[in-house]
């Protein structure tokens, strides 16, 4: 039986994947892929995932999930023919990390444990596990935003933190004033970078997932302007035939329905 045609589940899309990867008989583009070309797929493909899921796009999420798979399988089957490591060894040892970091499950630990403290748990069995600095481990390839936060969170847990929510007010202030002082484009960066990090801070005392945050305020602030776009071509226009007077008019009436409906 041909298993890349004939095959079902994981073990068919393993076939394939070798099959695309076969330096004579596969496919030219997926031949000459490396680790680092499908780093950024395989980035994107995650953020798929959590595109449908905070869209609640549940017809969707299969699909993406699938997309995601295929870049494990991808790396995996880079990583067999380079004899690095083959895809049944990545799954023993992601299985081997969750019995270890879960002795409340697996082991004789007491379950009675509120989640609160299992994730401390947690955090220190993959501090054991590190071994090395505090901030060793954070992934420089993550967005900015959740890099920042892992960042703080670890900094946290050795005592390095602003011990109230109003102290990170307080510096976020003092960050903005510092971006409008700014004179040259480095040092507004440098600001506007200082900026960003301290409202990162916030949002973690505040217990708001930061990368959540933001991807919400994108949600909708894209959902308002093209409520104006909907408003401006009900009367002939477009955006750029507008001005900022009328379109921040149509920002209120859009931001006053949505109260309403709320």
């Amino acid at each position: 039986m041909d298993e890349a045609r004939d095959g079902k589940g994981l073990a068919r899309l393993r076939a394939i994947m070798a099959r695309l990867r076969d330096p004579e008989t596969g496919c030219p583009w997926d031949v000459e892929q490396d680790f680092r070309s499908i780093a950024p797929y395989t980035i994107e493909e995650a953020h798929e995932v959590a595109d449908a899921i905070e869209r609640e796009a549940w017809d969707e999420l299969e699909g993406e999930l699938g997309d995601l798979l295929l870049q494990v399988v991808y790396h995996a089957q880079m990583a067999e023919e380079r004899g690095l490591f083959g895809f049944d060894a990545v799954v023993d040892r992601v299985a081997q990390k969750m019995w270890d970091r879960h002795p409340h499950v697996f082991g004789t630990e007491s379950n009675a444990k509120s989640a609160e403290q299992q994730v401390a748990d947690w955090e220190a069995a993959k501090a054991r596990e590190r071994r090395g600095r505090t901030l060793d481990g954070v992934a420089l390839g993550l967005p900015a935003l959740m890099r920042a936060e892992k960042l703080q969170k670890r900094a946290a847990r050795v005592g390095f933190d602003w011990p109230e929510a109003a102290q990170v007010v307080d510096k976020i202030a003092e960050e903005a004033r510092e971006v409008a002082e700014a004179e040259t484009l480095a040092h507004r960066e440098e600001e506007v970078g200082d900026l960003l990090f301290a409202c990162a801070n916030l949002a973690r005392h505040l217990g708001v997932d930061p990368e959540v945050a933001l991807r919400r305020a994108n949600a909708k602030f894209e959902r308002r302007f093209r409520s104006i776009e909907d408003a401006l071509a009900a009367r002939g226009r477009t955006p750029a035939e507008s001005d900022l007077a009328e379109m921040d008019a149509l920002w209120g009436e859009v931001k006053t329905r949505e109260r309403v409906s709320d």
